[in-house]
């Protein structure tokens, strides 16, 4: 550990950023240490007073619980109860937000939001090169249009299929007068003008003529993409005669790309499991790779050598014949770890782990500044960063991270509100106080967004002595999810977050189900949600249709019209069981299934520190699990034993016999560990303790169990 002021911090960490970060940034390495350790001296003790006000609300409110549970609780007593304890907080007068040099990903464009793992350079760079989407191949490679293929040679019978629905869309996306897209045979420029024809009509114009934006020609003249617009989303038909499906195309059309990913959120928290300070090196070193444009991967597929890099620009020509530029990758957010964390990559001066968030705010933006002297392909064209923030409980700790945002700013001189924040609406005190929250940090605000999963997990802990929770299914269709679902929208509407930030909708968590995903997924737009997480750039390139067919602009107008948000008494009402009377299949059932997730889950979290990927589920259907998932199921399992719906040692019995089934189901992984013979697995202890300890575990919480058991496991397997 190296000695700078107050603060200790790891070796490699430390030559990290002297040695890679701080290059080609004028700022002195005993300066930014010197401040950094001044900002722990003043935000560490800020940051332990807010977990432990966590804490005892948390205390009050079970006790609350235990002290009314034979009495049928009356909402507006409950209501008044959490307002005395300062758990509700008074509404201020009505405000708008004043967060200014937004890039237009997020003011104007509406379009899906990919969530990716920082620490796969793969993944992230794939991620931020899906701003644009050949819908050809994701029509083609999944089940939007019928059963997925299975082999490996091409079906032209399918092929054909994709060709008719994409052009059917362009019907839809920039109708033609007197034809329709499928009948087109020849496009063309002559006179600095775009010609179509069909067999029958020699000029065929656009109904809306506006939507054309201009076309790229190859070195010979030749027309190789049109340029279109709808809903501030560009499309790009391509065009080529000699590639095999433009060949054989009338048109010579050989795909049709889309802007799907228009933003993408780089995750140092839920996604990943980085325990030490090796582990945030290379998350920091991915982030640095990916903001100065020269993050690289290498590896095998189908035994070739690929390499993977970051897209450039796009240049084209527009209808004025003057260069334009289309941004080739998608607009990237880093998101943070919470409040709650630790690490022992710096040590306070009484030798205490740091909260983790603080040197994470610290770092990501440190290095988000080598955006701010490139001349292309940059990030923002504002110079502005975008950090997410998940796992803030009211607007007390939002007010922490604004100003501590602040004395970031100063250490780095850079200009007050530089930094944007990304308010994730994921805990019940916060969506409770959703309007208090967005006004401490009003100049800041550039994305708020319901975090499902995580919120119910915190419905569940909060509530823990209240009674016993539904099933995970039927929690969906609780008051309290409507609620909370329409008032993070209208609220952020009426604090004027329409045309300045991000109003996000949650993950699709079932990646090859994506025929349901195009069913279920456009009422996102339609609730008025200029943004909404998809789980891979495919499904990105599927959700962007959604935003062809939904002006989310007009939506939120209507919204705003309306005046009508979710009512804060449904929000309030806990999902309870409430004498329902669940039989010994259901509750089996209930158990295995929460059981084989949290296995599914941590034994890669712990064994492989893989912190998300798609797990099959009891039915062998893979599922984007994540700390938000575990949670849910940990906590529903630790409420049910709490209150006698089920025996610990029923729990036992299931984690014994999913554990087996868990294994079945990574039998075909080298890397795999077996749980079930293996008394000393400290995955399978790991996740028990989740279940077990639950109730104990601060805010219910995957993060502390999780990370001191990996670390015991590299431990033991250094």
């Amino acid at each position: 550990m190296i000695l700078k002021k107050n603060i200790k911090i790891n070796e490699k960490l430390y030559d990290f950023i002297n040695q890679e970060v701080l290059k080609d940034i004028k700022i002195d390495k005993n300066k930014f240490w010197n401040g950094f350790s001044d900002i722990v001296d003043i935000y560490y003790p800020k940051n332990v007073y807010l977990l432990e006000k966590r804490k005892n609300l948390q205390n009050k409110i079970n006790k609350w619980h235990k002290e009314n549970k034979s009495k049928n609780i009356e909402i507006e007593e409950y209501k008044n109860f959490l307002k005395d304890i300062d758990y509700i907080v008074k509404e201020g007068p009505n405000f708008k937000i004043s967060t200014s040099n937004i890039d237009e990903e997020i003011s104007t464009i509406c379009g899906p939001q990919l969530v990716v793992p920082i620490t796969n350079a793969r993944f992230a760079i794939n991620a931020v090169n899906a701003r644009w989407g050949s819908l050809y191949d994701a029509l083609y490679g999944t089940d939007a249009i019928g059963e997925a293929p299975k082999g490996g040679v091409y079906d032209k019978e399918r092929g054909d299929k994709v060709v008719k629905f994409a052009k059917s869309h362009l019907d839809k996306f920039a109708p033609l007068k007197e034809s329709n897209w499928i009948d087109i045979n020849n496009i063309q420029i002559k006179d600095n003008k775009v010609v179509l024809s069909n067999s029958k009509i020699d000029n065929i114009e656009f109904v809306n003529t506006e939507q054309l934006l201009g076309w790229k020609t190859s070195e010979d003249g030749d027309l190789t993409e049109l340029i279109l617009s709808k809903n501030n989303l560009r499309c790009r038909i391509v065009i080529n005669k000699n590639d095999v499906i433009g060949k054989n195309d009338i048109a010579n059309i050989s795909d049709i790309l889309i802007e799907s990913a228009v933003s993408t959120i780089l995750d140092c928290e839920d996604s990943v499991a980085t325990v030490d300070a090796e582990d945030k090196i290379l998350a920091y070193r991915n982030w640095l790779g990916l903001i100065k444009g020269n993050l690289e991967s290498n590896f095998l597929k189908n035994n070739k050598n690929v390499k993977r890099a970051l897209n450039k620009d796009v240049s084209f020509t527009g209808l004025d014949q003057k260069e334009k530029i289309l941004k080739g990758r998608s607009l990237m957010l880093i998101r943070n770890v919470g409040h709650l964390m630790t690490t022992p990559a710096i040590l306070n001066e009484d030798s205490n782990e740091i909260g983790e968030g603080i040197m994470d705010a610290i770092i990501t933006t440190l290095i988000a500044t080598h955006d701010f002297s490139k001349k292309d392909n940059k990030n923002s064209n504002y110079n502005s960063i975008y950090i997410v923030k998940p796992k803030m409980h009211g607007p007390e700790e939002v007010k922490f991270t604004d100003e501590l945002f602040s004395e970031i700013e100063k250490l780095l001189d850079l200009p007050n509100s530089t930094i944007k924040i990304g308010i994730m609406d994921e805990e019940r005190r916060t969506s409770i106080n959703l309007k208090e929250c967005i006004r401490a940090a009003q100049s800041r605000v550039a994305f708020i967004n319901t975090g499902f999963l995580d919120r119910t997990g915190d419905e569940i802990h909060t509530g823990m002595q209240a009674g016993s929770f539904m099933k995970k299914a039927d929690m969906k269709n609780a008051p309290w999810i409507s609620s909370y679902e329409k008032r993070n929208v209208s609220i952020g509407l009426e604090c004027g977050l329409k045309g300045k930030a991000q109003i996000g909708k949650g993950m699709w968590a079932m990646p090859d189900l994506m025929a349901e995903m195009m069913k279920q997924k456009i009422n996102h737009p339609k609730s008025g949600a200029n943004c909404a997480w998809v789980p891979s750039p495919t499904a990105a390139t599927l959700h962007a249709l959604h935003y062809h067919d939904v002006n989310v602009k007009e939506v939120q107008e209507k919204i705003l019209s309306s005046a009508s948000s979710g009512a804060l008494n449904d929000l309030l009402t806990l999902p309870l069981l409430k004498g329902e009377n669940l039989s010994d299949i259901d509750i089996a059932r209930e158990i295995e299934n929460n059981v084989q997730g949290i296995l599914g889950y941590v034994v890669r979290w712990i064994d492989q520190g893989i912190g998300c990927s798609k797990v099959p589920d009891i039915n062998n259907i893979g599922l984007m699990e994540d700390r938000a998932t575990c949670r849910i199921s940990s906590q529903a399992l630790a409420n049910w034993i709490e209150h006698g719906i089920v025996s610990k040692d029923q729990v036992l019995k299931a984690f014994d016999k999913m554990a087996k089934v868990v294994d079945k189901q990574n039998a075909d992984d080298e890397k795999y560990i077996d749980m079930s013979s293996n008394e000393n697995s400290i995955a399978f202890k790991a996740a028990k303790e989740l279940v077990f300890d639950g109730i104990n575990q601060p805010s219910g919480y995957t993060e502390p169990i999780l990370h001191q058991r990996r670390l015991e496991f590299k431990l033991q397997n250094s």
